[in-house]
């Protein structure tokens, strides 16, 4: 075959235990994962030549590598936060049409939740005080507040209300309801939000992702390895990433995330446009996050995202373009850098295994095209791949 010329596909998916964890470590959950995501495809560990992983050891990922039994011969450790598993899908999808490897695993594991319970490490997330992060990091600056300045940035700019934004942590609690594996089911309400403890204004707890642990793992494979495997394969259609920017004084616009640009490159590259996907699993640590993401795809016109996200438009059932068909990263897990759960889970969605939280198309059959939007650091960062079946 022509070196360039293979396709890639995604043969298996899995999540390690998630949730509460208290008798794991990371490595155990990479681990655990890894060997699921192995089972789910059917394919003999042997066959792996290459690996990416991000986010555990001092060479991260050649400790993972080792623990887990393998010699590699492809190995990205790209690491751009939430976003890393997107790019790092696309490096590999890249790789394989190359030549340069046959079987990629991306593995994940983080017990962040378990760590604080036991004095392991603190609540605060910093990202150190050195290089540009110096000129920001005297004047308090979190995490959650970077992304609280840009959700005020644009509620200022196009009217985008609290109750809106509320509404992301509704309907991702409405799909959550849905899902057996989510952390978090119990239905909440809008005024459940709004009521709720100030964390940085105007974020309240609930718009605000949950702190769990747990590990992911997703396959790669050439074609001519999809015989071999017992899944049906999904095939990676086009990706793109982006990254804007270090700072917040360098980003020239908050109300523009980096998906407006690694969103259109995915699109163009797969062929497809916005309407023609299914559902979307989106990053979704914040509230706004879902919101600015879905304008800066395409799925509505930018300053919008309020009103499309205020129509039910993302519940699995009723919704026009269900969004984080698990619950995301507000309701199901999130134990840091997310992104490799957003692919499971369109996986699961596009193969037709996901149970009451199952996605239709339009026609009433199983979802043709999905896809998965990782956004890294205080929307520095993003990667998109869209994804189909068939």
């Amino acid at each position: 075959m022509e070196q360039g010329s293979r396709k890639a596909a995604v043969v298996g998916v899995a999540l390690s235990d998630c949730g509460r964890v208290d008798d794991a470590t990371p490595y155990a959950l990479h681990a655990q994962a890894a060997r699921r995501a192995l089972a789910d495809a059917g394919l003999d560990r042997a066959r792996v030549d290459g690996f990416a992983s991000a986010g555990l050891g001092t060479l991260a990922p050649v400790e993972v590598a080792e623990y887990l039994g393998l010699r590699p011969t492809w190995v990205d450790s790209t690491s751009v936060g939430g976003s890393t598993w997107e790019v790092m899908a696309a490096h590999a999808a890249d790789a394989i049409a190359a030549g340069r490897a046959n079987a990629v695993l991306l593995a994940y594991g983080s017990t962040a939740r378990a760590d604080i319970k036991a004095g392991r490490r603190t609540g605060d997330l910093s990202f150190g005080a050195r290089g540009p992060l110096q000129f920001e990091v005297p004047y308090g600056h979190t995490l959650i507040a970077k992304y609280a300045m840009a959700a005020r940035r644009h509620m200022i700019e196009y009217g985008t209300t609290i109750e809106q934004l509320a509404e992301v942590a509704v309907q991702a609690r409405a799909n959550a309801s849905l899902n057996p594996e989510a952390m978090f089911r119990a239905p909440i309400t809008v005024d459940d939000v709004l009521s709720g403890p100030m964390i940085a204004d105007p974020f309240t707890k609930l718009h605000c992702c949950l702190r769990s642990d747990g590990g992911a793992a997703v396959l790669l494979a050439a074609e001519e390895y999809v015989r071999d495997c017992r899944t049906a394969p999904v095939w990676i259609l086009g990706s793109g990433e982006h990254v804007s920017h270090a700072t917040m004084s360098e980003w020239p616009d908050f109300t523009v995330s980096p998906a407006a640009v690694s969103g259109r490159l995915a699109f163009e590259r797969a062929g497809v446009r916005p309407c023609d996907i299914d559902f979307a699993e989106i990053y979704d640590a914040f509230t706004y996050m879902t919101l600015v993401t879905l304008e800066d795809l395409g799925f509505c016109a930018k300053g919008e995202g309020g009103a499309f996200v205020g129509e039910g438009r993302l519940l699995v059932r009723g919704g026009d373009l269900p969004v984080n068909t698990d619950g995301g990263g507000l309701s199901a897990q999130h134990p840091g850098m997310r992104g490799l759960f957003l692919l499971v889970e369109a996986v699961r969605q596009l193969r037709g295994e996901a149970g009451d939280r199952q996605v239709r198309a339009r026609d009433g059959g199983l979802p043709r095209l999905g896809v998965a939007s990782g956004t890294g650091g205080w929307f520095c960062s993003s990667g998109t791949v869209v994804l189909g079946r068939g």
